[in-house]
């Protein structure tokens, strides 16, 4: 917001986002560029068609998102209905990283944050041995300065490599054949049941692409057979109640999607 000032532009603020409202903010004041996050995408998404068309977004020339990962079948439908303006970061404060993609890049591979532009980025396993491309593990990034987080040694030494010169923020992903990045999950966020590794945003993005889910967060809770179990919390939309039905029906959408240990209905 700062560099658009600077020059000149006017920058709108909402206070709270609410997805009628902002698009008739694009309308009314004729936005040419927008960054938000893939929750409001999801949002958007589920207004009605009618609502959707009443408002002129042409002025729209370019959409930039990051600070979440975005489920595939949400960003699909956002380029269907905005057309290639879609634009996608991922950053890491820690490690001086930063990868990007436009909208053609990410229709050519599915699912990508794009490619490494800033930064020296090293994929490792648990034992810190770098691993090959389409192999996921930590994300790493070479350090430009001494990084700290505030008042925590204990979280910085475990961000830190052995030798100082690199840190992470937690995510795992890989890298494809292209150098192209992809993110997994977060690290700390992963689910061992039955002694499979399991990711939770796999389901999370599966759940909110559904009309019905405003919300969901997936997460682990502790089992006696399994070790731990999956489990789903999810915020139904404006004027439905969660309920058996809405469950049962959840459920067997996540069963069309979800091989047998992700599924909360196995566990």
């Amino acid at each position: 917001m700062n560099l658009t000032l600077r020059q000149g532009g006017t920058v709108v603020v909402m206070e709270k986002f609410e997805p009628a409202a902002y698009l008739g903010h694009i309308a009314q004041y004729k936005v040419s560029h927008s960054q938000l996050v893939p929750t409001m995408f999801s949002r958007m998404l589920k207004l009605d068609e009618a609502t959707r068309r009443a408002f002129d977004l042409s002025t729209l020339e370019v959409a930039i998102h990051a600070a979440a990962p975005c489920p595939q079948m949400v960003k699909r439908q956002m380029i269907d209905w905005w057309g290639p303006i879609i634009h996608e970061y991922y950053g890491a404060t820690e490690g001086l990283g930063f990868a990007a993609c436009n909208t053609e890049e990410w229709l050519a591979h599915p699912g990508t944050v794009g490619k490494v532009v800033l930064g020296d980025l090293h994929v490792l396993d648990d034992e810190g041995a770098p691993l090959p491309p389409g192999e996921a593990g930590t994300l790493w990034f070479k350090t430009a300065t001494e990084f700290q987080y505030h008042n925590d040694a204990e979280k910085t030494a475990e961000s830190t490599s052995k030798d100082g010169s690199m840190t992470t923020v937690g995510d795992v992903g890989y890298v494809d054949d292209s150098g192209f990045l992809y993110l997994t999950d977060r690290a700390t966020f992963m689910i061992i049941s039955g002694g499979v590794n399991i990711y939770p945003q796999e389901c999370e993005d599966l759940l909110i692409s559904h009309p019905k889910v405003e919300d969901a967060a997936v997460f682990g809770v502790p089992n006696e057979d399994l070790g731990e179990a999956v489990k789903a919390v999810v915020q139904p939309i404006d004027g439905l109640m969660g309920d058996e039905t809405l469950t049962e029906e959840l459920l067997g959408y996540l069963a069309q999607h979800l091989v047998t240990p992700k599924d909360p209905a196995f566990n």
